[in-house]
């Protein structure tokens, strides 16, 4: 069972990056598997990991144009995974 741990460990990703991700999920063509490997990847870029149930909750939750950088700051802040 994961330990808990704190939200000051998740980096502060730049809004450029954020907008960039959602732009990657939102491109057309790709399933709730692929959006799950797009975070993961973001996140693991950033040496953080993901499990791939988490990264598809978070990809359904941020993957929509009026989602805000905020919320997917929160999001990826809830599902990273300090390596």
């Amino acid at each position: 069972m994961p330990e808990p741990r704190d939200i000051c460990c998740v980096e502060r990703f730049t809004p450029t990056d954020l907008i960039q991700l959602r732009r990657q999920l939102v491109s057309s063509g790709i399933d709730s598997f692929q959006a799950a490997q797009i975070v993961a990847n973001f996140l693991s870029g950033r040496g953080y990991g993901v499990s791939q149930q988490e990264a598809r909750i978070a990809a359904s939750r941020i993957d929509t144009r009026h989602c805000t950088v905020e919320r997917m700051q929160t999001e990826l802040e809830r599902v990273a995974r300090v390596m």
